[in-house]
């Protein structure tokens, strides 16, 4: 892993956490980051999980819903207490995260960002999440997502 740290796993080692970092080749033409990477790992596309900067009430904020659904705007803005959410624009989320868009991890964030987390997380043993770059997923159990995220849990996505 020392040739392919990032932030995310530089994080994930220093609080101690147990991960798998999976690394795959991307394909540039895919329509889909996440989906192309579960197909390449062979993971269920609900068990892999995307990173959406949005925004709720004016301020950034981080939804993470599997990569075969769609981030509910409403539901994010109530998980994280707020009336108003929308995307963040792409610009703004790699500013705030310090990573590329198709590669914003939700662990070692440039700015730690309100993070909510959709429920069906819990339903696997560990979820594949970025681990901070196109090309890289880091296997954690939900449980250790939440800690060190501070993310609410919540239904935030909707079935494609």
């Amino acid at each position: 892993m020392a040739s392919k740290g990032t932030p995310a796993t530089a994080l994930l080692t220093k609080q101690k956490v147990s991960f798998t970092a999976h690394t795959y080749r991307v394909d540039p033409r895919a329509a889909s980051y996440g989906e192309a990477a579960a197909e390449a790992l062979g993971v269920h596309p609900g068990r892999l999980f995307k990173t959406l900067v949005a925004t709720v009430d004016g301020r950034l904020c981080v939804g993470i819903v599997p990569v075969a659904a769609t981030l509910n705007l409403k539901a994010l803005a109530t998980a994280l207490g707020g009336k108003r959410a929308a995307m963040a624009e792409p610009a703004a989320a790699e500013r705030a995260t310090g990573y590329v868009t198709g590669g914003i991890s939700p662990f070692g964030q440039r700015t730690r960002l309100p993070s909510a987390l959709d429920a069906s997380a819990n339903e696997w043993p560990t979820i594949y999440v970025s681990g901070g770059r196109r090309g890289l997923q880091v296997e954690v159990a939900p449980a250790d997502l939440i800690r060190l995220t501070s993310a609410a849990v919540a239904p935030i996505a909707t079935a494609r």
